[in-house]
């Protein structure tokens, strides 16, 4: 298989190894990456804590008619 004038000509099963190869490389960055900025995320979200943060359900957004009600 050729893929460009001049080149070295190369084994199919070579190039699809190397298709494999990089794809594999890829998804690793990407999976890094996500892993990464998921920690960096909930490091930025635990250091800008408030004190009312403490409490259960703080801050939800609660129907005000069930509220206290034993539902």
């Amino acid at each position: 298989m050729i893929v460009l004038p001049g080149l070295k000509k190369e084994n199919e099963s070579t190039v699809a190894l190397k298709a494999i190869g990089w794809s594999s490389v890829a998804v690793g960055v990407v999976a890094l990456g996500l892993y990464v900025g998921r920690e960096l995320r909930q490091r930025y979200k635990f250091n800008r804590r408030t004190p009312y943060d403490v409490y259960s359900h703080a801050g939800d957004q609660m129907q005000s008619d069930a509220y206290g009600m034993g539902i």
